[in-house]
């Protein structure tokens, strides 16, 4: 069973309810975390990009922002959304570099099967320009389990250590889910620089 394109026919299914869902939600906590390491007018890639919520808010305060998503029709909803061309890529086929001051990936490094994060967040730290500033969000926790037709790989302060070679670590923290009726789970947030 491929779980990767299970996940992928998911968001595909339900790629506007996901969309509604997801939009209103306010990341302003961690944008706080994130943004201020990032320069003026600095290029961001949100990877993994879903509904665009979050590249929209970085171009509206003036940043550069590009984007890409594994799902066809939340690219076609993002492209739309934040007016930019948004490829459907995953992490896996994703290959540039030294490109970006800041790199967003809010929930979506989650759905890589920890055989394959190394080589993801590698190929993101490649994309890096020096001394770049990497962001994810997992689920806290430490297995690999599939939910309602999608899958995930969980991580703790711990386990997601060892991905993070090459980086220095700027914060991490733990928070409760935005959305409604979601606040009982816990997400694991990491923000790292990378390193010469």
């Amino acid at each position: 069973m491929d779980l990767k394109a299970n996940t992928t026919l998911y968001y595909d299914t339900f790629a506007e309810d996901f969309a509604k869902s997801t939009l209103p939600v306010d990341m302003s906590a961690l944008y706080q975390r994130f943004l201020p390491l990032i320069p003026p007018c600095g290029n961001i890639l949100d990877a993994g990009c879903g509904s665009g919520r979050d590249a929209k808010y970085f171009q509206s305060i003036g940043h550069k922002v590009s984007a890409f998503d594994a799902s066809s029709r939340l690219a076609s909803i993002a492209s739309n959304y934040l007016n930019i061309d948004v490829p459907v890529l995953t992490f896996q086929t994703f290959n540039e570099s030294g490109l970006y001051d800041g790199i967003w990936c809010c929930a979506s490094l989650l759905h890589v099967p920890k055989v394959e994060l190394m080589d993801a967040i590698s190929r993101l730290r490649k994309a890096l320009k020096r001394n770049g500033i990497l962001y994810m969000s997992f689920k806290h926790g430490d297995e690999e389990r599939v939910k309602e037709g999608r899958f995930f790989c969980d991580q703790t302060e711990q386990t997601v250590r060892p991905y993070l070679e090459g980086f220095e670590v700027k914060d991490m923290w733990v928070t409760g889910d935005q959305r409604e009726g979601r606040s009982s789970e816990q997400w694991l947030n990491i923000i790292v620089e990378k390193q010469e």
